[in-house]
């Protein structure tokens, strides 16, 4: 009589299921929330080297091209919140009639790389290139 009552107690399956399903839940949030930081650098990061590139064009000669990529870098990532200017690092390449913009960020130090150790991240090393074309048509 002992054991068929216990069976049928339902009192604490909630708590029960929870505690086996919970973690699983909690690192998937982790892992959505930091997954979406990433792309979220990655696209900002992205926009300035496009922004940086389309600066550029306006330059003379090589050393104005890349001083006004890097300025124009600087002010683009004062828009972002999360975006610093002293881990990023600019390179103006040029070739035939093509100019290029690398940007390379170094997100380490976001907020979204806290949780490493738990959900496996892509490397914090961001790189992006922008590329246009000088001249005419």
């Amino acid at each position: 009589m002992r054991w068929t009552r216990l069976r049928r107690d339902e009192t604490g399956t909630v708590a029960i299921e929870f505690a086996l399903v919970g973690p699983i839940l909690i690192v998937l949030l982790v892992g959505i929330v930091c997954y979406g930081g990433y792309f979220w650098l990655a696209h900002a990061v992205q926009q300035v080297a496009n922004d940086s590139a389309r600066a550029a064009i306006a330059g003379l000669d090589d050393a104005e091209r890349g001083s006004l990529a890097q300025s124009s870098l600087a002010s683009g990532m004062a828009d972002y919140p999360y975006l610093k200017v002293s881990n990023a690092a600019v390179t103006v390449a040029r070739k035939d009639q093509q100019l290029s913009i690398n940007v390379v960020y170094d997100a380490s130090s976001s907020p979204f790389w806290g949780m490493s150790g738990l959900v496996p991240m892509p490397p914090a090393k961001i790189e992006r290139r922008a590329v246009v074309r000088l001249g005419g048509y």
